[in-house]
């Protein structure tokens, strides 16, 4: 198969390579677009004020672009302009640190593939429970086997799969589970501190509150061990307030 791989740690990260080397293994041809630097959290946000730049990265085992610019610009440039023919899946990942329940809503990974469902091809994020991976070579080598085992055909248009890993080794792995996502949300909070010069300034932190974690969700799954498999849909639409809000009576206004 011809794949495109991408993330949002960048392309140096250990994870892209890891995935890049089990796929190449597995005898797929795979095609590495991903960012130059860091762009966790960048959710789908384009580059639009400034142009984009590609450098080529050429190492012993390891050959990609790099795309100054975001997940979703790596993804839409690569569909358009970079790649000799299209290709038959998108991986996103593997990315350092969750993506389940609300993390999906700000993730450059997910939003990457987000990004090529929407373009109609075969997509699926990839995530690893822990945020200082040394070596994520057997998580690879499943996600690579699992991909092309996935029918496909059989899914709605523009669904995207979100797979999650626990931090752990995969010898000690639970089954993989298919859940939703979790329904509880971020509790923020900010460290605040002072630089040298006494100016203050905040650092974001916080968890999401194990107490609303739903049982049986891609958090509480991922939390007991299992690798997790949660099929998203990216329509906003909340159908379940169509009839409410026809209900109010609103054209009544003009």
């Amino acid at each position: 198969m011809k794949m495109l791989l991408t993330n949002d740690d960048g392309i140096h990260a250990v994870g892209l390579r890891a995935i890049y080397a089990a796929l190449t293994e597995a005898g797929h041809t795979v095609h590495v677009v991903a960012p130059m630097t860091e762009q966790s959290a960048v959710g789908h946000s384009l580059t639009v004020f400034q142009p984009l730049r590609v450098k080529e990265i050429r190492e012993t085992g390891f050959e990609g672009l790099g795309v100054h610019g975001t997940p979703t610009d790596c993804v839409k440039l690569a569909l358009s302009q970079l790649l000799p023919e299209p290709p038959d899946m998108v991986i996103s990942g593997i990315n350092a640190g969750p993506n389940v329940g609300p993390d999906i809503l700000y993730s450059g990974t997910v939003a990457a593939a987000t990004e090529a469902a929407h373009s109609g091809f075969p997509a699926m994020a990839v995530s690893y429970d822990g945020f200082r991976p040394a070596d994520l070579s057997e998580q690879a080598r499943h996600a690579a086997a699992l991909a092309p085992r996935l029918a496909w055909k059989r899914l709605p248009p523009r669904c995207v799969i979100n797979v999650n890993y626990p931090d752990r080794p995969m010898a000690n792995t639970r089954p993989l589970r298919i859940c939703p996502q979790t329904t509880a949300v971020w509790k923020d909070d900010y460290d605040e501190r002072l630089d040298p010069r006494g100016s203050r300034y905040w650092w974001l932190t916080g968890v999401i509150p194990p107490e609303q974690v739903n049982a049986a969700s891609d958090r509480a799954l991922l939390s007991k061990g299992h690798i997790t498999m949660t099929p998203l849909r990216f329509d906003f639409t909340d159908r379940e307030s169509l009839a409410t809000l026809e209900d109010m009576n609103l054209a009544s206004l003009q």
